[in-house]
């Protein structure tokens, strides 16, 4: 099972990343190192949206978010988390596929 945290951007993402963009991709850098986060990124040309995949549990992606200066600083206007049911893919995500 994976997990997809879901962010939806303010208009003005963009002009406002740069204050807070070291200090995300640190915190993604340390989810990754801890092997709860896959992948991630923005959506959309420009950004509208972010994508972050979790594997174990949906706590880890919540207690992203929570820490997330996109989040804290309102870059993000909402956010959710949802299960994803994987069920064929690369060995790395998918260790057993169908």
């Amino acid at each position: 099972m994976h997990y997809l945290l879901m962010y939806d951007f303010v208009p003005d993402y963009l002009e406002r990343r740069p204050a807070h963009r070291n200090e995300h991709l640190a915190l993604c850098k340390e989810a990754v190192a801890r092997g709860e986060l896959a992948a991630g990124g923005a959506v959309g040309d420009p950004p509208e949206s972010g994508l972050l995949l979790f594997s174990g549990s949906a706590t880890h992606a919540e207690a992203f978010a929570a820490a997330d200066p996109y989040v804290r600083h309102g870059l993000v206007t909402r956010w959710q988390v949802k299960p994803w049911a994987t069920v064929v893919g690369i060995p790395e995500l998918v260790p057993n596929p169908l």
